[in-house]
């Protein structure tokens, strides 16, 4: 693979070269299949700027990863640290080599406006927020036209908060399985690349214990502690770190239902979006997301759902099957406290679960390792809202988190 950097003004844009052994499929970190539509992308910067080598080989690393075999060629020298965390984390050889290190001291948030990011955003409310903007590639035609960005961007600017918007049409490289993320690391592409000119040492991010230990989502259903998403230890926090700029969880510690609870008790509150087809009015509400998100804010909020899906919505059809569930342990802690829960589309789910709000409690308090994960820089003052707002797991919480899965 060979990559290259060009800008001019604000925007940087990268265009990628497969090896002959390199094909359009590839596979991503946690599995995923993707393929290829076009070879180029851009990023428009709020600003121009210059970006040290690190920084663009660690950006371009989160998009052209899943299609690299071997080597890796940038288009200028990086440093030897982080020449040895690609070839220690994913066997390439990369290069030239040449380059010093950097580092910075300031924590950013990559801010997508959802309940497990606005909650980080309320536990660091001096941090500024990156959002990552969605938009159209030249090339690539949109297949996702119900993907509002631009309510998500909009919501953002709202906040009041210190706010640096970032656009990007890096999704539309891919071909299948629809325009998104190579990796998902490639949401933090505009933190990464403004890391120099902002001082920053560390972007914070709203993974959560379902994210982080539980193998939640499409992820394996077990417990990882070796999480090659976003373990500290794992390839991608190594390079991360290696180019001066750690991935932070404040939230990895707790539950989806408890960044909810944060969120939603926050000054952000009516900024909260974690539909993605909504428009400025408010949530979908017809969207699996808008079901899923709902079941908790119930289950938070202690009330019936509203909701109009039913179990017959090929929405709502997995949860007429039995378990394992991507995101269980919501489902768990949803069924145990939604009152009318046999009058949902998560009726079956809760009959197989038989979960109660006791053998749920271990999700409203933090567990202790994801604290511990968190560089020193930042850890007192999550620990201390960790420890005030939720309280620490005991023994026998750890062993419900560590027996996930088995």
């Amino acid at each position: 693979m060979r990559v290259t950097w060009t800008s001019e003004g604000d925007v940087w844009r990268l265009r990628l070269r497969l090896d002959p052994d390199e094909g359009v499929t590839g596979t991503v970190t946690d599995g995923q299949r993707v393929e290829l539509a076009t070879d180029t992308c851009h990023v428009r910067l709020p600003r121009s700027s210059s970006v040290h080598p690190d920084l663009l080989a660690l950006a371009a690393w989160t998009v052209v990863a899943p299609w690299t075999r071997g080597r890796i060629v940038f288009d200028r020298p990086i440093s030897t640290e982080l020449a040895a965390a690609l070839h220690s984390g994913w066997g390439v050889e990369a290069g030239p080599v040449g380059e010093s290190p950097r580092s910075g001291t300031r924590l950013a948030i990559s801010y997508s406006g959802g309940a497990d990011s606005a909650a980080v955003a309320a536990i660091l409310p001096d941090a500024p927020l990156l959002h990552f903007r969605r938009v159209s590639h030249p090339r690539v035609p949109n297949r996702w036209t119900h993907y509002r960005s631009d309510v998500l961007a909009r919501l953002a600017e709202k906040t009041g908060r210190d706010v640096t918007p970032v656009e990007s049409d890096l999704e539309f490289l891919l071909r299948y399985p629809r325009p998104g993320y190579p990796e998902h690391h490639a949401v933090m592409v505009g933190a990464v690349l403004l890391a120099g000119t902002m001082d920053l040492g560390g972007v914070a991010l709203g993974y959560e214990i379902g994210s982080r230990w539980l193998g939640g989502g499409r992820y394996v259903h077990r417990y990882t502690p070796d999480n090659p998403m976003w373990s500290a230890h794992g390839p991608w926090g190594r390079l991360f770190a290696a180019a001066g700029l750690p991935i932070v969880l404040p939230v990895g510690g707790i539950s989806e239902a408890m960044t909810m609870r944060l969120a939603l008790g926050s000054e952000l509150r009516d900024q909260v979006r974690w539909c993605l087809r909504g428009d400025g009015d408010g949530p979908c509400g017809r969207c699996g997301k808008c079901l899923y998100k709902e079941l908790i804010q119930a289950a938070v909020e202690r009330r019936p759902m509203r909701t109009t899906i039913t179990a017959d919505r090929p929405v709502a059809r997995k949860w007429q099957q039995p378990p394992p569930y991507g995101g269980q342990e919501m489902i768990e802690y949803g069924c145990a406290h939604v009152p009318g829960i046999e009058d949902t589309p998560f009726a079956r789910a809760a009959e197989y679960l038989r979960a109660t709000p006791e053998s749920t409690k271990w999700l409203e308090r933090c567990y202790p390792p994801a604290v511990e994960e968190i560089p020193e820089a930042w850890r007192k003052g999550i620990e201390s809202v960790m420890a005030d707002d939720f309280g620490f797991m005991h023994a026998e919480d750890m062993k419900r988190v560590e027996s996930w899965g088995r």
